[in-house]
């Protein structure tokens, strides 16, 4: 490979035919499709994409040498965003409807995340992104368990997930240290109504920054001089972060806000 992977922008190419076979087949793209790439990298999968004629592509790729690259190879069957992701301003989401793919870079992959179930301009058919193992276990993680925390909330509020295939270090280059796991993410039909996902975002921080904590301790700091109501909320003032589910937390959000906190 002619291009060498940056680790300070956490690239570990995608090589592996079979691997993109699965990412393309759970994707669904059909010729109506608006399709956004996060992190094209050297093409592998963008070349695919193109292959199945969606509507538009955008690409979302931050390094010039990449960007210089995808020109070079594909310069009239893209839309190249030469910006970090994390710095897109919610607006470009407006008024469009993307199909989401993406091998996301590690080191920011739960920000990206976060920031997709927090923007509410962005509307998706749906998203097939790829992660560490270890986070997409955290996504898929129930109630009670250790992986259970804040992006399961984000995650799970907005989408039904599930796991398409986990992936072997040898599939990237360079090969990372750890296993990776592809998820689909399909809107859900309706969501529990909050005014800001935002607060949704602060709200589980506060909880999960304390997780062994019992949960009066991070509810005292959220309502400080109200006083909060355990028992019409059917929560136990003992139990850990963990032991709340999702239903509960969209409730203690809507607490929040009605008080105007």
């Amino acid at each position: 490979m002619s291009i060498k992977p940056k680790k300070s922008l956490g690239q570990n190419f995608l090589l592996d035919k079979n691997i993109i076979d699965k990412i393309i087949n759970a994707s669904k793209i059909s010729f109506s499709d608006v399709v956004l790439e996060i992190g094209p990298g050297t093409g592998n999968l963008t070349k695919f994409i193109i292959s199945k004629k969606p509507k538009k592509i955008y690409v979302i790729e931050k390094d010039e040498n990449l960007i210089s690259t995808l020109e070079k190879q594909y310069f009239d069957k893209i839309n190249i965003i030469k910006k970090d992701i994390l710095k897109i301003p919610f607006k470009f989401y407006s008024g469009k409807k993307f199909l989401v793919l993406g091998n996301l870079p590690y080191n920011i992959s739960t920000k990206i995340l976060s920031n997709f179930c927090t923007n509410s301009e962005l509307n998706v058919s749906r998203m097939i992104l790829m992660f560490q193992k270890e986070v997409a276990d955290r996504i898929l993680a129930n109630v009670n368990s250790k992986e259970y925390g804040r992006i399961t909330i984000l995650s799970k509020w907005k989408f039904d997930i599930k796991r398409v295939t986990d992936v072997k270090p040898n599939s990237f280059f360079p090969k990372p240290k750890v296993y990776s796991t592809v998820l689909e993410f399909i809107p859900k039909k309706s969501i529990h109504e909050i005014k800001d996902p935002k607060n949704l975002e602060k709200i589980t921080k506060v909880f999960f920054n304390q997780r062994r904590k019992m949960v009066k301790r991070p509810i005292n700091i959220l309502f400080k001089k109200y006083k909060f109501d355990y028992k019409r909320l059917n929560i136990n003032p003992t139990d850990r972060p963990q032991n709340i589910d999702i239903s509960k937390y969209l409730k203690i959000v809507n607490e929040y806000e009605s008080l105007g906190i």
